[in-house]
């Protein structure tokens, strides 16, 4: 998987226990070592800031942010971006970081990291892509929204076989296995 961009979803609060931070340090770290490019939502602050910065520190990029035009306005933006994309809203934002992205990952994060992953989610559920999609469960941050997962298939509102549609890990080392030796599986079955 040479000259791929991978996508990272990342919190954008500083706040962040260091575990998290790590993690995010390592990701980046792992990126800039195998050669290949992130594409994330642009943001100079909390994790995204972290993970685009060790990509660049450990010689790695392109960096591609994607951030939009009001963020860009507070000054969040990663200035020193191999690219800076400025859209006009959220959901261009969402869209140029999916149709560019080769994988993705989900760094622990709020509203808006829950958010853009489970978009992708979607399309993958809908057969949009069949790129990997990966939760990096540090500190067992994503632990409750599984069970809620778990809760829904019980309630028939979406499958067991719906679990692949995802990997979840706990390092970015096994983040990052997992993208190398991720093969699309055959279309599923509906979702209805």
């Amino acid at each position: 998987m040479n000259n791929k961009m991978i996508c990272v979803y990342a919190a954008s609060s500083d706040a962040a226990a260091p575990v998290y931070r790590d993690a995010a340090t390592r990701l980046g770290t792992l990126i800039a070592e195998h050669g290949h490019g992130l594409i994330y939502g642009g943001g100079c602050v909390g994790l995204m800031g972290v993970c685009a910065r060790a990509v660049h520190d450990n010689g790695g990029g392109p960096v591609v942010g994607v951030i939009p035009e009001k963020l860009v306005d507070l000054e969040l933006a990663y200035q020193e971006a191999d690219e800076l994309i400025v859209t006009q809203t959220m959901s261009e934002r969402k869209q140029t970081m999916a149709q560019r992205a080769d994988a993705f990952v989900a760094l622990p994060g709020g509203f808006g990291t829950i958010e853009e992953v489970m978009e992708v989610l979607v399309l993958k559920q809908l057969w949009y892509h069949h790129k990997p999609c990966v939760f990096l469960n540090v500190n067992g941050i994503y632990d409750n929204l599984f069970a809620f997962f778990d809760t829904l298939i019980a309630e028939h509102f979406i499958k067991e076989t719906h679990k692949e549609l995802y990997h979840v890990c706990d390092s970015a080392e096994a983040a990052y296995a997992f993208i190398e030796a991720y093969t699309p599986a055959p279309p599923h079955g509906k979702w209805f």
